[in-house]
């Protein structure tokens, strides 16, 4: 049985206590399944709104024992579709994976037949089809990677509302020449299809000890290829606007370290607030992961769901941000510590040193959530140490 963190908050503690395997085997029961044992896969708190939490769990069912990815949610206002509990005031969901309410036609995707149906119902030829999940986040999102006699492509699963807009993104884009994924189709009730990059994720290549790319400004003018058109795009509150919200999800998992991290949000804040919101066009998540390189050039950018109008300060101090909690991890440690010497001079020819650190350090409090988020072993310390190093930043921001 996993660790129990009770009395970090009402919401957390019942998606992360002993109770976990109760709603487990609620969800199982009109199965016919029985929990053999769980544990804890990610878990998203969002205090004050909605926790969501995943596990994996190995189940006996009347074949034999498998293992299964299970989610669940609890808020304070009734949810939609799936198993639902409730005591009145709170009320948990709870799903069996790929049936997860929010991302309808995650199910269909999961499953070479009706992977087949919705492929063939876009055009595309199924011979020899095959399927794999390469990534889920819980009410969000999921990535499916297929593979057919003519090649391999990717299958991106979202939230109904959202994949129209997703796909005018791709588009945008490549009429632009943007390196992004092509957009080969998508259908209304969730999902889009996208072709495959050349090259290998930057972050593959920093695990090497390569530096990526051989010229730090390739990075500022991919961002420089933008189009206008993305200024008209609705605006998104950059990572480091939202440092406090962040700072409270890191105090509800570390309590007795609350008052310090809020210390920090606010410097952050009162530093960044003095930039107007800014309208240049931006990718809004960009970083090591988004991208691809090939002989030291970059070929490709992923995930441009937060393209918007901001301020460039915020692409480039989220770069910086990611890399600076990769130099804690003891795989990509050198190769991003590398890519800090040579990028970060690069970055501050071209926005105010200052905000650009400041930036950072506010990105860094959105990823210090991470180890605790993914039940990282030994996450209390790792997220300490990503705390040190928003310490450090707003010490380079003055």
């Amino acid at each position: 049985m996993p660790e129990s963190f009770d009395g970090r908050d009402d919401h957390l503690s019942l998606l992360t206590g002993a109770e976990v395997g109760d709603l487990l085997d609620a969800a199982l029961e009109p199965a016919g399944g029985r929990l053999v044992r769980w544990s804890m896969r990610d878990v998203d708190n969002r205090p004050g709104d909605r926790t969501t939490a995943s596990y994996t769990a190995t189940v006996a069912w009347a074949d034999g024992e498998r293992e299964e990815t299970f989610g669940a949610s609890v808020s304070n206002t009734e949810p939609t579709g799936g198993l639902v509990v409730t005591d009145g005031d709170e009320y948990v969901q709870v799903w069996r994976f790929p049936f997860d309410p929010e991302l309808p036609t995650l199910p269909a995707a999961c499953y070479p037949s009706t992977a087949a149906e919705l492929l063939a119902g876009l055009g595309f030829d199924t011979a020899g089809l095959s399927l794999r999940v390469v990534a889920y986040r819980p009410r969000k999102r999921a990535v499916v990677e297929v593979t057919t006699v003519r090649g391999r492509y990717f299958l991106k699963v979202l939230r109904p509302r959202l994949v129209a807009d997703v796909d005018r993104r791709h588009r945008l884009l490549t009429a632009a020449n943007v390196p992004v994924p092509r957009s080969l189709g998508w259908s209304d009730d969730g999902l889009i299809v996208l072709e495959t990059l050349r090259g290998t994720s930057m972050r593959t290549v920093l695990g090497r000890d390569v530096l990526p790319l051989l010229r730090p400004d390739d990075l500022v003018e991919l961002l420089d290829r933008l189009p206008a058109e993305v200024r008209e795009l609705p605006h998104r509150r950059p990572w480091s606007d939202h440092v406090a919200h962040y700072a409270e999800i890191v105090a509800a998992a570390v309590p007795d370290r609350g008052g310090h991290v809020r210390s920090l949000a606010s410097d952050v804040e009162s530093i960044v607030r003095a930039y107007p919101a800014g309208d240049e066009p931006t990718h809004g998540d960009f970083y090591d992961g988004q991208l691809f390189v090939a002989d030291g050039a970059l070929t490709g950018l992923l995930d441009i769901d937060t393209l918007g109008p901001g301020r460039r300060a915020d692409d480039l101090g989220c770069m910086l941000a990611h890399l600076s909690v990769l130099t804690t991890i003891e795989e990509f440690s050198a190769g991003a510590r590398r890519a800090l010497e040579h990028w970060r001079p690069a970055f501050e020819s071209r926005v105010e040193p200052r905000e650009l650190c400041a930036r950072a350090a506010g990105v860094v409090m959105s990823l210090a959530t991470g180890p605790y988020r993914v039940q990282q072993a030994g996450w209390e310390a790792a997220t300490m140490e990503r705390i040190a190093l928003v310490e450090r930043w707003l010490d380079a921001a003055g």
